[in-house]
């Protein structure tokens, strides 16, 4: 399986991440990937960009070094009703927004809790996508999220880094995650989580599992760039893609 799209990565704005734009663009385009999600941490975790960061990206290229670069978000969960750390006005203008849960924002809670928050933020019809939901620190009952998942068109993520240092423990509860989408049909896409540009596009630990659980290209939007346009774009987006405009 080839994955051309990587929908969650970090520019030294998120103010632990290494890389500008430009260098994660370039590096994206140095490798073959075709879309590229700049989503930044949402402000209330320490160091992230103040909220005006968000509502000037409308300033940035459509493309940069031939690479589609999708202006979005990577939003905290704040409670355990999922409510996240950005107003509709600023989420609404994002062409991707990802929510997920970090223990400097909210406390991890119980099963219980944490389902509700991730299912809370999933009714949100302006979040995509759920970030790295096989961390440990959150654990969620699987079943109740991928189905609500498929109930909300929601993205399911495997995050790349969680296999290694980030959410240490997470490689159980995503192959469960995975199998579980495998058996409901839910779609899943792919996060380098990247926070230096030679990340971008790392996707070995995740291509594994994908192949250990049996998981095939059509449950992976990620394996597709024209498909997970559509699926933003089907989602209440306006999302331009294939015809790259001059930047003026």
């Amino acid at each position: 399986m080839k994955l051309l799209v990587d929908t969650h990565c970090h520019t030294l704005s998120s103010g632990h991440a290494y890389s500008t734009i430009k260098e994660m663009a370039d590096y994206a385009s140095q490798i073959g990937m075709k879309i590229i999600g700049m989503t930044d941490h949402g402000p209330s975790l320490p160091g992230a960009p103040h909220i005006y960061h968000f509502g000037n990206l409308r300033i940035l290229p459509e493309y940069i070094s031939g690479v589609r670069i999708l202006k979005g978000v990577e939003a905290n969960i704040m409670s355990y009703d999922g409510t996240l750390d950005m107003p509709e006005k600023f989420l609404s203008k994002l062409e991707l927004v990802i929510a997920g849960f970090h223990d400097a924002c909210l406390i991890p809670g119980s099963v219980e809790e944490n389902t509700r928050a991730v299912i809370g933020a999933m009714k949100n019809p302006l979040v995509d996508i759920i970030a790295h939901p096989g961390n440990p620190q959150f654990p969620v009952d699987v079943e109740r999220v991928v189905a609500c998942a498929i109930e909300t068109s929601t993205l399911i993520e495997i995050n790349n880094s969680s296999f290694g240092n980030a959410r240490r423990g997470s490689e159980g509860n995503c192959r469960q995650i995975a199998l579980e989408a495998k058996e409901k049909g839910a779609m899943l896409t792919t996060g380098s989580d990247s926070h230096i540009c030679f990340h971008v596009g790392k996707f070995d630990k995740v291509l594994k599992l994908f192949e250990d659980v049996g998981i095939t290209e059509e449950l992976v939007i990620s394996s597709n760039p024209q498909k997970l346009i559509d699926f933003l774009n089907k989602k209440g987006k306006k999302i331009n893609y294939g015809i790259e405009v001059p930047f003026v």
